[in-house]
Order: C-alpha cells, then structure tokens, then sequence
C-alpha cells in the first residue's frame, strides 16, 4: 500500500498541509513554503505571548460561566496556557512560521497537550477580534509605561530647575538673542512638553481601552457569550459596539503612535538645543562623557551622539506613524490581511521612543551649565531691549512710538559696540525728554527678569511657585526611605 500523502488525514484534527492549519478545511493542498514564509508573523508578533495567554484564559472562564465548557475543561485549558507561557518565557518553546502567528502557535501546542479540549478555546471568537484583543492590551500596557518613563524626564527638569536656581539664559527666537530668561523658567517649558504628551498618552488610553473580543469575525457570534465578563476580567473599560468596525479598526494604533511621534518631536528639539549648547561657539552646555562618544582620528571630540541618535531617531518614529496611516487609507470593511503590517512599525516605534527616554532623563541630570561662560556674555544682544521699551509704555509713549525709539537706541549702541546702559543720557532724552537717570535702573538683564509681571512669565516669584507646584505634582517633595 502506498502511504498517505501529505494532504491526506492522519487522524482527525491533525492533519499535514494545509489541513493541519486551523482554517485548512477546505483546502486539498499545501501552502507554498514561500507564502508560508511572505505571510507569517510570529517571527514579531510572539511578543504579545502573554496579552493572548491572558486574553484566552479570560475567554476560557467566560465560556464556562455561560455553560460552553465544563469547569474541568476550563481548568484543563487555563493550566495547558499557564504552562506554555512559563516555556515561553524561559525560552523553551518552538514558535513555527507554518503556523503563521503567535496566536496559533499557542492554541495548537494547547491542543498538543490537552487534545479535543485545546480546540473548544477558539469558540464564539475569530482570530480577528483575538488579534485585535492582544493587540489593545499590549499598546495599554506601553502606555503605562511610558507615563512612568516621562515623569522621570520632567523629575529631572525640575530637578534641574533647583539645582540651576538664579540662572539667567539668553532666550532665542529665530536662533536670534530675544530676550533673557531663568534657566529653571527654560527647565520648565520641557517640563510642560511632556505632561501635554502624558495627557495625551492617558486620553489614547480610553480609546485603546475598549474589549473587541466576542466580535468574532466581522458578524459576532451566535453563542451565548458574556463580553462584558471578558472586559471586566481583563480590566477593559469598555465594549467595542460595532463587530465590523472591531475587526478592521486600527484607530487605537495610529492614535498611539502619533502620540509616540509627537514625543520623538518634543525629544529632538531637546536634543537639537543641547547639541548647539555644547559646541564651543555657544559653550553654555556640559555634557556628561558617559552620554557621549569620541572620534577614530581626532582626539580631542567628545561627540554628542547620544543626543545626534535621539534627533535621528524621532525620523523613525514618524515614519512609522506615515506608514499606518498609508496602510489603512484605503481598507474596505471589515479586516483585511494588509493590518498585519500594522504591529512591526507600532513596535518599532514604542521601542525607539522607550529607548530615547530610558537615557533622557539621566542624561539631563548629568549635564552642566557653563555658568561662567554664559554669564560672561549675557549682556550681548540687548535681551534688555523689550523690557526697556515696556518702560517707556509705562510712562506714557505708545507702543509703537516706544518700539521706534528703542530701535533707533539700540542701532546706536551697536554703531558703537556698547550695552544700552553704555549711551549717555542724552543719548535717551534726545526722542523721550522725560526720561531722567531712573532709566538705568530698568536695563541690563537681571533687572529685566524682575521687571516681567504676566502670569507664565519669566519673573522670578512666578517660577519659583512653578518649581514649588511641579514638585508636588510629581511627587518629588516626599522624603526618601530610611
């Protein structure tokens, strides 16, 4: 007798080609080994291992709470998951890419193990709502991660708004000197940076927070089953109310790396600034070698590549986003095969962004500022200009007329190579009589800082409850630990 070939029944349910996959019913021959290769996904989907254990287990103990498996079934199915995830996680178990998917890999070493029984999990769901299910709890949990790994960034502006109280830097527009600042005021503006990224983060949160699970395919299902027990098990705040919109929506993974991408952003200004800072031309900046690299053949570098990486990287990040947003621009309902391009650049993205913060904030504790080396020159560039020009407001001259006679003063000061407390009095008095040798006590720019009265602004009190309330806020006026 000629043995059975490789797309006949050996028993039933396990079966070679096509036929031992779980949709290969219908099929009476083997998949190309180079489709099997082009199509498979387990290769980077295997690390939602634990969001599909802990999602099937959840299904499991709902489909016995409505009577579709026993308690003996379920305990069988929830001790074979266990057990897959502890080999998983050490690092012995076989994915196999003719098993496409983490997904499969696990229900067909559960039924492996457990026979008949492994293959009662998959009832009432679809491979579609699973993956969407796992999906959703591993981008929730990225989430919570990276609100933890943010507060550690702004702890360290703050920390850095202490540690450089006093500091006045020059403040730039168009990278031109506009008007001086306090350091702690600059620390702060990052600081607000990245709680508008946390906000935004927590809002995606709602939105990722919603179980699909029970959507089945794209029509649901006709057995009885309980979403809202599933939801509630596995802590999601909500159902997904739509079975066609559940399997083909992706909303929640372009939301979250557009926030992820607006992160890169705010992290490549930062590291832009800093890079200028710490060249010789501008030299306000220190950075700590530990953060930095040299150079093959000159010596003397100290380069700051970890800051150069981070501005490069925020590419990545977006493209990532450009590349969702691409796939999914022309999707008809419901799922389609293209959505499995969708978790490579999600995950690409959240490791990029987690691995840009994880040395952010040490890197902003360890830097210095050239203190010498920015006072030294803080006067240049009339940072004092405007606030001297809002003096002139405050004794009566219209703004605009105020804004021509400052102008003309500082050409003068330039012409001479001279501060705007350098010009003679007469120099002053020649468009604005008034103006009497009070004037001097209003420039020069520490007397400028203190001049600023706008809520937000730079004046000194101001910060100061600024520094105070971020403390509290983040948690960093507790005392440590004995």
């Amino acid at each position: 007798m000629a043995p059975p070939s490789e797309n006949q029944d050996n028993n039933a349910g396990d079966k070679a080609g096509n036929q031992a996959k779980p949709w290969g019913g219908v099929f009476d021959g083997a998949t190309d080994a180079r489709v099997e290769a082009f199509s498979e996904s387990v290769s980077y989907d295997r690390r939602m291992y634990q969001q599909d254990i802990r999602g099937s287990v959840a299904h499991a103990t709902m489909l016995a709470a409505v009577g579709v498996l026993t308690d003996d079934e379920k305990n069988q199915i929830i001790e074979g998951l266990t057990q897959i995830g502890w080999e998983i996680a050490a690092g012995r178990f076989e994915f196999k890419q003719e098993l496409e998917d983490v997904h499969m890999n696990i229900e067909r070493a559960l039924v492996d193990r457990i026979g008949d029984v492994g293959r009662k999990l998959h009832t009432g769901r679809s491979r579609n709502d699973q993956v969407s299910t796992d999906f959703r709890m591993w981008v929730r949990e990225a989430i919570d991660g990276f609100d933890l790994l943010l507060a550690d960034l702004q702890r360290a502006f703050v920390g850095r708004a202490a540690q450089d109280e006093g500091v006045i830097l020059p403040g730039y527009t168009h990278l031109q000197r506009a008007q001086p600042v306090l350091a702690a005021h600059y620390w702060l503006a990052y600081v607000e940076k990245y709680q508008r990224d946390r906000d935004r983060l927590a809002d995606c949160r709602r939105r990722v927070n919603q179980l699909p699970l029970g959507t089945a395919a794209m029509a649901g299902t006709t057995i009885p089953i309980d979403r809202q027990m599933v939801a509630d098990d596995l802590q999601f705040e909500g159902l997904v109310a739509n079975s066609l919109d559940s399997s083909s929506d992706r909303d929640f993974a372009i939301e979250y790396v557009s926030a992820l991408s607006l992160i890169a952003v705010h992290l490549s200004g930062w590291a832009e600034e800093w890079i200028l800072w710490s060249t010789t031309e501008f030299n306000f900046l220190k950075l700590p070698q530990a953060f930095c690299t040299g150079s093959s053949i000159m010596p003397q570098k100290i380069n700051p590549d970890v800051l150069e990486l981070t501005r490069g990287k925020s590419a990545r990040v977006i493209g990532s986003l450009q590349s969702l947003l691409v796939l999914t621009k022309g999707l008809p309902l419901a799922y389609n095969r293209d959505l499995q391009e969708d978790k490579e650049r999600v995950f690409d993205a959240t490791d990029t962004v987690r691995m840009c913060l994880e040395l952010a904030a040490p890197l902003v504790a360890g830097a210095e500022l050239k203190r010498e080396s920015i006072a030294e020159r803080l006067d240049r560039g009339y940072l004092d200009a405007t606030t001297f020009m809002e003096h002139l407001i405050h004794l009566g001259v219209p703004q605009r007329t105020a804004h021509g006679i400052v102008g003309k003063l500082v050409g003068a000061a330039m012409k001479e190579g001279v501060r705007l407390a350098d010009l003679p009095l007469a120099a002053y008095q020649e468009d604005c009589p008034q103006l009497d040798e009070s004037l001097y006590d209003v420039l020069g720019v520490e007397q400028a800082v203190k001049a600023f009265r706008s809520v937000g602004s730079t004046r000194p009190e101001f910060v100061a409850q600024q520094v105070a309330a971020w403390r509290e806020r983040l948690g960093m006026n507790q005392e440590a630990p004995a």
